[in-house]
């Protein structure tokens, strides 16, 4: 008989002879289940049907390791058990709080900027809901068993041996997690829009893992300053400088038309199919498809690009530090006001924060906007651009940034106060029935673009337009692949990255030199603003310009040439590796390591 049969069978006697002890051991053992289930109640998450089992698994890892590493700090299992509780709990409450005030839950880039929270957190209601009586009454459930199941006892150590290996397995594990491909072999990234969905401690502990970029190889302070030497940074044009700047990034706004197989009853967007005069227009590859529009926001405004970023990961949320360069301090250090808008919740990606850190003198949402015309169930882009018109006659110069919410996924939803025009082909109806709404709502977007347009054409002010979307709608599988007439991973480089266009232009109510079909991405879109518009560029986007000549469209997915290649990173040339490599290191320079002697290269003071 095994050593171990032996030590099953004494078992039960030895419960019996000391049940105090087995209790204690039974209860500390219960108290990371308590923990999950009492945080996950402050995650307004219901244990029991919102987590996997395997989301359930690697959360009680994390719990059983900080019950495990205070027994072993603490020596008792009562003190242990209390004490890690009450910080789970804590830290819930905490999470709880973040996640009623802005709909998501805490993150590590939160925890830096906890004094600009503690600044304004007068301003919040701190009332005890549902959620924080549910979880109370399980803390104190549990701290009674402890109290009266766990015995104050002497220090009891665990012996040495013993405790050597369980701070080696634990330190193994967090080793594996946090500084190996683990995480991305096992396809497992931060949620960073339904933030709850891995769990509270799971989601901190995977978003914690992703919060660094990589450092470029070979990157120092010395090569940055000699890229800065080269790119001193371009003056002003007064002459070009409008009075107005208006940059709409259009949710979920894609042509569609740029697949042969699409086929509607009629062409969803007639208008911005017309325009050409004073018009640059073209495709705007992104760096995301279906979602992702804080991506798209931030590679727009600061010239980043995520392909450095880890994957799924949102420079919102984790990336976003106060002082960061970013085109709306571009503008406002020409005088202009700065303001953003999004007629929806600010609670969505960080952005109160993110607009904050990135000098917007202004932010606007949807409590902003006086009896909004909706449609289905978001505010309309007709009362969007409302309140763009208000504003841009209200303030002498106008930088006005706008993120619309019409056209947000998904397709499914009632059709209030949107006609039914647009009807598909059978096959594409029968592979997503929701996307002939997608494309009622495009011919919504038009009609309120050609007003747009029209208000602006007739304003005496110099007004000039950025217009874009951010990525394609969200349609199934079964629907791009109708559309491509071949399945998704039998795709090129080229078809792949059609999937990734959407529409932009940039237009004005006066004398520019009119571009068609030109290819760009979101990091170069804010260059050609500020190019079009007359503002000095930094040495960054001097550099961006050239880089532009050489890869007009850089992306996650893939590359653009000025010949019309698309290709994947393994296919550049020696060339192109070293302009991107170049890009690499200014954007992590930029982005993560603006040291005093490069903020030159990056901003431009007032």
């Amino acid at each position: 008989m095994t050593a171990l049969n032996k030590r099953l069978r004494r078992l039960p006697r030895e419960m019996g002879e000391n049940p105090e002890k087995w209790a204690s051991r039974l209860v500390f053992l219960l108290g990371p289940w308590a923990c999950l289930w009492m945080v996950e109640i402050l995650n307004e998450n219901d244990i029991f049907q919102d987590l996997d089992s395997w989301q359930v698994a690697m959360n009680m890892v994390f719990y059983y390791s900080i019950f495990i590493a205070l027994r072993l700090i603490l020596g008792r299992n009562r003190r242990a058990a209390a004490l890690g509780t009450a910080l789970c709990f804590l830290f819930g409450l905490v999470n709880h709080y973040i996640l009623r005030f802005r709909g998501r839950i805490l993150f590590p880039a939160d925890i830096p900027g906890w004094r600009t929270a503690a600044n304004v957190a007068d301003g919040f209601d701190y009332s005890i809901d549902v959620y924080i009586t549910h979880a109370a009454i399980l803390l104190v459930a549990y701290l009674a068993l402890v109290l009266f199941c766990v015995p104050q006892r002497r220090r009891a150590k665990i012996p040495l041996p013993a405790s050597l290996v369980l701070w080696a397995v634990m330190g193994g594990y967090c080793y594996a997690f946090f500084c190996t491909g683990m995480l991305p072999a096992l396809d497992i990234y931060t949620q960073q829009w339904v933030t709850q969905r891995n769990g509270f401690l799971l989601n901190f502990s995977i978003a914690l893992r992703y919060s660094s970029v990589d450092k470029p190889r070979n990157y120092s302070k010395d090569v940055v300053l000699e890229l800065m030497e080269d790119y001193p940074g371009v003056p002003a044009d007064p002459e070009k400088k409008p009075v107005n700047i208006v940059v709409i990034m259009n949710e979920s706004f894609g042509d569609l038309t740029i697949f042969d197989g699409l086929n509607p009853s009629e062409d969803p967007t007639p208008f911005l199919h017309s325009m050409e005069e004073n018009t640059i227009k073209g495709w705007m590859y992104s760096s995301v498809t279906g979602g992702g529009t804080a991506t798209i926001e931030f590679e727009y405004l600061t010239g980043f690009t995520s392909l450095f970023q880890p994957p799924h990961t949102v420079a919102y949320q984790l990336y976003v530090e106060e002082g960061m360069p970013s085109l709306a301090a571009l503008a406002g250090s020409q005088g202009y006001k700065t303001t953003a808008f999004h007629p929806y919740k600010s609670s969505g990606w960080n952005r109160v924060i993110a607009y904050d850190y990135l000098d917007f003198d202004r932010q606007m949402y949807e409590e902003d906007v006086p009896n909004p015309y909706i449609i289905r169930s978001y505010i309309s882009d007709k009362s969007d651009y409302e309140m763009i018109y208000q504003s841009t006659e209200a303030e002498d110069t106008s930088f006005f940034f706008n993120v619309t919410m019409q056209n947000h996924s998904g397709y499914a939803q009632g059709w209030y106060h949107l006609p039914r025009h647009i009807q598909l082909p059978n096959n594409l109806k029968a592979a997503d029935q929701t996307a002939e709404q997608f494309l009622d709502l495009m011919k919504e977007s038009d009609l309120a673009l050609e007003e747009l347009i029209t208000y602006y054409s007739q304003c005496e002010e110099p007004t000039l337009v950025v217009f874009f979307g951010d990525h394609q709608p969200p349609l199934t599988n079964a629907f791009y692949e109708e559309l491509y007439g071949k399945k998704l991973s039998e795709r090129t480089t080229e078809e792949v990255l059609r999937q990734y266009a959407v529409p932009f232009f940039i237009w004005a109510n006066y004398d520019i030199e009119e571009r068609q079909d030109v290819v760009i991405s979101p990091n170069f879109l804010g260059v050609l603003t500020a190019q079009t518009a007359g503002l000095p560029l930094t040495g960054y986007m001097e550099f961006l310009a050239d880089l532009y000549e050489v890869m007009p469209a850089i992306t996650p997915v893939g590359f653009v040439t000025p010949g019309g290649q698309f290709l994947a990173k393994s296919e550049l040339s020696r060339e192109q590796q070293e302009w991107l490599w170049k890009y690499e290191v200014l954007n992590y320079c930029g982005m993560v390591d603006l040291f005093d002697e490069a903020r030159p290269m990056f901003c431009i003071d007032g």
